[in-house]
């Protein structure tokens, strides 16, 4: 169910923004306004500028010209510091399962009983209640993603950007990840999200943007998208015909 609450999360917008190397052009974006109360989705072939256009709306990388901005006013240390990204392969503490959250945790000032409250409830959530004292590094690869996941929620991010979280994953543990990224939806947070699934993007999206050769080629509502999308370049992406 997509019961999504009404929208009080950022609005991130891109105005001109551009990125070249070695006289060529990897991004070049003149418009997008990402609003709306459900998760955005990029979409696009390899090469297409999904992850450098996530890094981009971080902050990450800085652009060579235009500007990203959050709720109107460019984006700055400060809205930084309240978002969280998590990248295709999970980077954990050399410590327990409890502990990589709990670093989160201490991190935000809360109070030893606080803490102590808000630990549990994020490894039952997370559905590590029975593994809090494993090592991170021990854990199965979709599970070390789900507590990278988890890790970065723990510190209540306005926006959670994902690039590629479940890349290469079995089914059983995208589908716990699918769980863990659409219930903070839910809760508010708003989700920006690369992926090279389509499918995933259907159970997923409230948005598309489908990039291509460094452009926004179609930015629409999931519905609007996958039942009668705009552009050549969209149905030609959705019936696997697009190519760099």
């Amino acid at each position: 169910m997509r019961d999504f609450a009404p929208d009080t999360s950022p609005r991130l917008s891109v105005r001109n923004l551009r990125i070249g190397r070695n006289g060529g052009t990897l991004l070049n974006v003149e418009n997008l306004d990402l609003t709306g109360p459900g998760p955005t989705l990029i979409l696009g072939p390899n090469g297409a500028g999904k992850s450098l256009l996530l890094r981009c709306l971080h902050g990450l990388i800085a652009p060579d010209a235009g500007e990203v901005c959050q709720d109107g006013a460019p984006l700055s240390a400060r809205h930084r510091a309240r978002q969280a990204m998590v990248f295709q392969k999970p980077v954990l503490l050399r410590r327990s399962v409890a502990a990589n959250l709990n670093y989160v945790l201490r991190r935000q000032g809360l109070s030893r009983g606080d803490r102590k409250m808000r630990l549990e409830a994020l490894l039952h959530d997370g559905g590590f209640a029975s593994k809090a004292t494993q090592s991170a590094r021990s854990l199965s690869g979709g599970e070390a993603q789900r507590l990278a996941i988890l890790r970065a929620l723990a510190c209540t991010p306005d926006i959670l950007f994902l690039d590629e979280p479940t890349s290469a994953l079995d089914p059983s543990a995208t589908q716990a990840i699918e769980a863990l990224i659409m219930d903070a939806a839910r809760k508010g947070t708003r989700i920006i999200m690369v992926s090279h699934d389509v499918g995933q993007a259907r159970r997923m999206g409230h948005d598309i943007v489908l990039m291509h050769g460094g452009q926004v080629a179609e930015h629409a509502t999931a519905g609007t998208f996958f039942q009668s999308p705009e552009t050549q370049t969209a149905r030609r992406y959705l019936t696997g015909a697009l190519v760099l």
